[in-house]
């Protein structure tokens, strides 16, 4: 076995770090650019808003369907190979939207909107590999920071998406919501042969050889699940995660079409997600600040509290105005950061490096499961009622977070550990 000092160490995370902040960051723009065409681009094929959200809402499916494979992928062969496959599957993806956009083909949309949805639970997977080798109380702020480096890809994407590479695409004479997904291929490619070139060596197996758990046979899928869900903070965690993925899913998917029945450009249309990804990203670093120095029961309630208010702005928006939507978008961002990080470092701190990438694996499952299903109701909740109740009863549900983060206060009691590892305070 190779003996690291700690200066080695030190000088590995930093190159993991710069490693996958530069292929997250690629990567993101591919996924979020995907994502800003794909309701315009399903609604050009059927005419349909309903079938509009519902491919929009596919690249979520995609990232759920891939979490637990992708996990357990990465148990056996390490973070490496797995980011690299994940990000392959991406390109595949944009491909098959390009082609569904040039011949007309619905069905051939919702497989490509499904691979982009891969490269989106790839880059979830990312942020785990950047806490392999983080020092326990920096656990959150790597994970801030490689959020923070993949939203200077993420933010741009909606932009170039619905701007300049649809002027590409018309220049090659294809259609001009081919460009976002032209993009979109030629950045997973960087972002897969990045990270197979410069991954080394690997975070998660490094960490296990360190940890002596080399040997140690990870859980099944089962026991993910119930390791998952027996650890109360681990719990509260998910649930921040599930509802926080869920309200800002199913709000994002459908602003778009509300936008565009105020006759909005798509250049405006754009620049509101491209914020709200802003409100998602830009002050990740300052949250896993707060999240390495705070209880997590604190950072759950204060998610529940922004995604409510960010909620209830854009609930109040008229169609053809825009400001209400544009920082209310942006808040809901603000509280999905919240959410996401501290739920992140929770989940690595509380396990052992041999459990860590099936839990993981689990709870990305859950999360992003949860946020295929409010994509799915969205379009559902707009067509019966409207996009006001939609975004109103996902304020609402963002409060219970509050009420989950209180209960033990509330009952005077304190969460106990029910894992194989401790957990931090």
């Amino acid at each position: 076995m190779t003996t690291y000092t700690k200066s080695d160490i030190a000088a590995i995370q930093r190159r993991t770090k710069w490693t996958l902040a530069g292929s997250a960051g690629l990567a993101g723009m591919g996924m979020a650019g995907g994502f800003a065409a794909t309701a315009l681009s399903a609604k050009q094929i059927t005419g349909s808003a309903g079938l509009a959200t519902f491919a929009a809402t596919m690249i979520s499916m995609g990232g759920a369907v891939s979490a637990v494979p992708l996990s357990r992928y990465m148990d056996r062969h390490g973070r490496r190979l797995g980011l690299r496959w994940g990000w392959r599957f991406a390109l595949f993806g944009a491909f098959c939207a390009l082609l569904a956009v040039e011949l007309n083909v619905f069905a051939l949309l919702i497989v490509g909107t499904m691979g982009i949805g891969v490269g989106n639970g790839t880059n979830l997977a990312a942020r785990y590999s950047a806490a392999d080798l983080a020092d326990e109380d920096r656990r959150a702020r790597a994970i801030g920071t490689l959020v923070w480096f993949a939203a200077l890809g993420s933010v741009l994407g909606p932009t170039l998406a619905l701007g300049p590479t649809g002027w590409v695409a018309r220049q090659v004479g294809l259609d001009e919501l081919s460009g976002p997904y032209m993009l979109g291929m030629v950045v997973f490619a960087i972002a897969s042969v990045t990270v197979g070139r410069r991954l080394h060596p690997d975070p998660l197996l490094l960490a296990r050889e360190l940890g002596g758990s080399v040997k140690k046979k990870p859980p099944s899928l089962g026991q993910s699940f119930a390791l998952l869900f027996r650890h109360r903070l681990a719990a509260l965690a998910v649930l921040a995660m599930a509802i926080g993925q869920a309200v800002m899913v199913a709000t994002m998917t459908v602003t778009p079409l509300h936008m565009d029945d105020g006759n909005h450009e798509a250049t405006v249309i754009g620049f509101v997600i491209s914020f709200h990804i802003v409100g998602m990203y830009f002050l990740a670093p300052f949250v896993g600040w707060l999240v390495d120095r705070l209880p997590t029961t604190v950072m759950v309630a204060t998610a529940g509290i922004v995604l409510f208010v960010g909620a209830e702005l854009a609930a109040h928006t008229d169609a053809v105005d825009v400001q209400g939507v544009f920082f209310g978008l942006f808040l809901i961002g603000f509280g999905w950061s919240f959410a996401m990080i501290s739920g992140s470092s929770l989940l690595t701190s509380a396990f052992p490096v041999h459990e860590r990438a099936s839990v993981q694996g689990a709870a990305d499952f859950t999360m992003v499961a949860s946020g295929s299903i409010g994509g799915l109701l969205s379009g559902v909740v707009v067509g019966i009622w409207s996009y006001h109740t939609l975004a109103h009863y996902s304020g609402l549900l963002a409060l219970t977070l509050v009420a989950a983060a209180l209960y033990p206060v509330v009952t005077r009691t304190s969460p106990k550990p029910e894992a194989s590892a401790p957990t931090p305070a």
